[in-house]
């Protein structure tokens, strides 16, 4: 699919505690992770997904030196703002602070990463909108914002769009299948599924059995086929046998009597 004018992967990378937990850092396995965002992208999956709250900023460090040897055009970056630093000038400095930990020319997909109800959505769009025209940004979003609040993001823009939307989505919460990707999908907000696979119990998961014998693919296989018919997953996974695991899913699609069965089982 296209994205911000750019190919990008059907699933992506999550990076959260690679580096650290919130805002502190970890360097304890660092060459692990880049290893493991390298393997990544060399198994065709190119979006990667970090935020600057991520180990303190330690995670977006992590990445910018996993990619240094990569063409940039052919990776999508995103990286999100803290809701403390939603105030015009904060978001700015955020922006520059996270280019330089991720040591790129810019950034693909800058989102909020959640809304802070001290700060006007206005107030952050029109810094980011601002981001996109000095060069450091290529596109903006949100992340965990509910119909009202994504609306009033679509409508505080004046010169480009958001273009994304991440939430938690995963077949354990189909709630935003209700209310949140049917607005997304009406107004061309891409949904970005972060923890799709349940934080690591879906791989046992009883009432996906059957249909992962089906198709020869594993529980969580299916349960990231279920969702990126209307979401572009980020799992993320270390080991090779997991990557290799999750990147064989943009290779396959559930049928739809298979999807419709998930939904069933999991409404």
């Amino acid at each position: 699919m296209n994205l911000c004018d750019k190919k990008i992967s059907s699933i992506g990378l999550g990076t959260w505690k690679m580096g650290g937990d919130y805002w502190t850092p970890g360097h304890g396995n660092d060459n692990v992770y880049i290893e493991a965002i390298k393997y990544t992208i060399n198994k065709g999956i190119n979006l990667i997904d970090t935020a600057e709250m991520y180990g303190g900023g330690h995670t977006e460090e992590i990445v910018g030196k996993a990619v240094a040897d990569f063409d940039r055009e052919s990776l999508f970056i995103t990286t999100k703002v803290w809701p403390n630093h939603l105030k015009y000038d904060d978001t700015i400095k955020s922006a520059l602070a996270s280019l330089k930990r991720l040591n790129t020319k810019y950034i693909d997909l800058y989102l909020i990463h959640w809304p802070n109800p001290d700060v006007k959505v206005e107030e952050t769009i029109s810094a980011m909108e601002k981001l996109i025209d000095m060069g450091v940004v290529r596109c903006i979003g949100v992340s965990n914002f509910d119909v009202k609040l994504l609306d009033q993001a679509i409508h505080s823009t004046k010169k480009y769009e958001i273009v994304a939307n991440q939430i938690q989505y995963s077949i354990y919460r189909l709630t935003p299948e209700r209310d949140v990707i049917p607005f997304a999908e009406k107004n061309k907000v891409t949904i970005i599924a972060y923890s799709p696979l349940g934080q690591g119990s879906i791989s046992s998961e009883s009432r996906l059995k059957d249909i992962a014998l089906k198709y020869g693919k594993t529980q969580a296989q299916v349960a990231l086929a279920y969702l990126k018919r209307r979401s572009i997953p980020i799992p993320k996974a270390v080991q090779k046998t997991h990557i290799d695991e999750i990147a064989d899913v943009m290779k396959f699609d559930l049928r739809d009597e298979d999807y419709n069965e998930i939904r069933k089982r999991f409404s």
